[in-house]
């Protein structure tokens, strides 16, 4: 849980291709010091989840100038000395951080830090104007890491460049950088960006859904056996969004889409070992009946579909995230 303030563009060097963070956000203007600290004001007047964090995202926080940085901090740490919140977490990009930066967060107890990595090929940072390198993402990672600070890692999928495998192997070379947290984004095509331009030249192809959901389904299981907590998948949904995009594959419910092929590709294969036509019933914790179910119940209808009866149960003893199925005894 946090309570987040954008800083769309503020402060970056840099206009990525497919970046305008004023749709993402759906924020006009940038927040001001004075209205984060009123906003914080007013949200503590009630009590908050345990761990809630004040979170400030925009993608290059730290490429704030000093004073305005230390301003923000100065209007959060109050909350954080008082113990109303847990701590205070950041996004920026790799080429904005060094040692000075590091000393200012620390002092106001800044606990992570997310670097916007999107991508570890280093032709694919270049087609997309980013201004850094994979190396520049791995020195970063490393003074993060140095300064004790929880490292926190984005990246893109389907990015113009990007070849096939592309995804993974940037996952896997993440994953190398031993980061706590992950947030996996589809590329999305925003009107007025250069990947807008090269979308409506014919000479960028966005992912359609399916195949970003798939891929990010499968990078979601990369992730988690590698014990880095997948935090988003998908950008939010708001309506400035909506109105903004051109093309590529936005689903308000893309993180259940993700989840949902995930458990659905795992059950496929189980169901090899069953007689076709056999009634099962899938065992899985309360918190998970929906996902298994899959969005609007697709999974329910693609496993009937394939010829199987599928009956999802609820074992409050189960793991959370893990399924068992089993085969219906026959009726006497």
């Amino acid at each position: 849980m946090s309570i987040a303030f954008f800083i769309p563009h503020k402060g970056c060097r840099h206009r990525c291709s497919f970046c305008d963070q004023r749709a993402v956000s759906g924020q006009g203007e940038p927040v001001t010091a004075a209205e984060v600290s009123a906003a914080l004001e007013r949200a503590f007047l009630h009590p908050q989840p345990p761990g809630t964090e004040i979170a400030f995202f925009g993608g290059s926080f730290t490429c704030l100038p000093r004073t305005e940085m230390a301003a923000f901090l100065e209007a959060a740490y109050p909350f954080v000395a008082a113990g109303k919140a847990a701590g205070i977490r950041c996004s920026t990009r790799p080429d904005g951080i060094d040692g000075e930066v590091l000393a200012i967060l620390k002092h106001y107890q800044v606990r992570a830090v997310e670097l916007g990595a999107q991508s570890m090929d280093d032709r694919v940072l270049a087609l997309n104007g980013r201004g850094h390198t994979a190396a520049g993402v791995i020195q970063a990672a490393a003074l993060i890491h140095s300064a004790g600070l929880e490292l926190g890692v984005q990246m893109m999928v389907g990015l113009p460049g990007e070849q096939e495998g592309g995804a993974a192997r940037t996952a896997e070379r993440l994953i190398a950088l031993k980061p706590a947290t992950v947030r996996i984004y589809p590329a999305l095509t925003l009107k007025g960006t250069r990947m807008a331009e090269l979308f409506l030249a014919g000479q960028y192809q966005p992912l359609t859904l399916e195949e970003a959901v798939r891929q990010c389904a499968a990078l979601m299981e990369i992730f988690k056996k590698a014990g880095v907590k997948v935090i988003r998948v998908g950008l939010q949904a708001e309506r400035s969004l909506e109105e903004n995009l051109l093309a590529g594959p936005y689903h308000p419910a893309f993180r259940e889409l993700c989840e949902g092929a995930a458990i659905q590709e795992a059950v496929d294969k189980a169901l090899a070992g069953f007689p076709e036509g056999a009634a099962l019933t899938l065992w899985v914790h309360p918190k998970d009946r929906s996902r298994t179910a899959g969005h609007q119940k697709q999974n329910l209808r693609h496993w009937a579909g394939m010829g199987y009866a599928v009956a999802i149960r609820e074992d409050r003893a189960a793991v959370p995230g893990s399924w068992r199925l089993e085969q219906q005894a026959a009726s006497p």
